[in-house]
């Protein structure tokens, strides 16, 4: 079988199943070949070795497994990382949570960043790269998480700047932090989560019965340990219940920004006192 009828076969599997199908087949594709997606472009009339190996791709994909953990891999901002089953796969929605901290960490007086839930390490990873004088402690409480964050960490040479931490919270970090970033688990347990998410670790995406247990419990951290500068990722739809708790708690007002498609995808917080 040729590439380009492999393509269009499994194109027409994806079909339905994906937004994506065309894209969506170059992608494994490549993977199963080993070369850059852009090759298959100009190699249309070559064979595929070991077409079925291919098709048994197509078919986990299908099925409804996210096509990061098939290839093992996830681009985001201007990185790319080792993912797999266990840790949560880094989205497009939360670069904008790295523009929100960037901007922070730019406007000055940030030494030292806490993360809460590393994952895979996208946001610390991106973060380090852009400010090379910044020290970044990331805790997360997944073993199997952690240990893909190490290897990401250690693929782009961070390892003297970001130290991953297995706590709860900022429970194991004793350091003063100027900055504390997180894109927390925020969906509700009664949220019905579409086949692809059932794939990936729960205790990432779940954050309690309304959703907010986790952020709430951020919010708190932020107050008792006077972090002056704070970026969260967040729900859709809790603005209000987390605008009405930085008030029960006495944190200043947050500024909530949004995504692409218009909704409040996180917020900031910055106390000049």
């Amino acid at each position: 079988m040729m590439i380009e009828e492999a393509l269009k076969e499994a194109s027409r599997m994806l079909a339905r199943k994906v937004d994506r199908p065309r894209y969506e087949a170059e992608l494994l594709l490549a993977h199963h070949l080993g070369c850059e997606r852009i090759r298959l472009h100009a190699h249309g009339d070559e064979s595929v070795n070991e077409a079925s190996s291919f098709f048994t791709l197509v078919e986990r994909r299908r099925q409804g497994m996210p096509v990061e953990y098939i290839t093992g891999r996830v681009s985001f901002y201007d990185i790319e990382l080792e993912v797999g089953p266990g840790v949560l796969i880094a989205r497009p929605e939360t670069e904008l949570l790295v523009d929100e901290a960037a901007a922070l960490i730019a406007a000055g007086g940030v030494e030292t960043v806490a993360e809460i839930g590393l994952g895979s390490g996208a946001v610390s990873i991106v973060l380090a790269r852009k400010f090379p004088h910044l020290k970044i402690v990331a805790t997360d409480i997944s073993p199997e998480a952690l240990g893909y964050a190490a290897r990401n960490i250690a693929r782009y040479g961070l390892q003297e700047r970001i130290f991953p931490r297995r706590c709860n919270l900022l429970e194991g970090v004793e350091e003063s932090v100027d900055l504390l970033v997180s894109n927390p688990p925020y969906i509700a347990v009664s949220y019905e989560l579409p086949t692809p998410l059932h794939y990936e670790p729960k205790g990432a995406l779940v954050g309690g019965r309304r959703g907010d247990e986790v952020l709430k419990e951020i919010l708190v951290t932020v107050r008792e340990r006077e972090i002056p500068r704070v970026v969260c990722e967040m729900g859709y739809d809790q603005r209000v219940p987390i605008e009405r708790y930085c008030e029960t708690v006495g944190l200043p007002v947050p500024r909530f920004y949004r995504d692409l498609a218009g909704h409040d995808r996180g917020f900031s917080i910055v106390d000049t006192k």
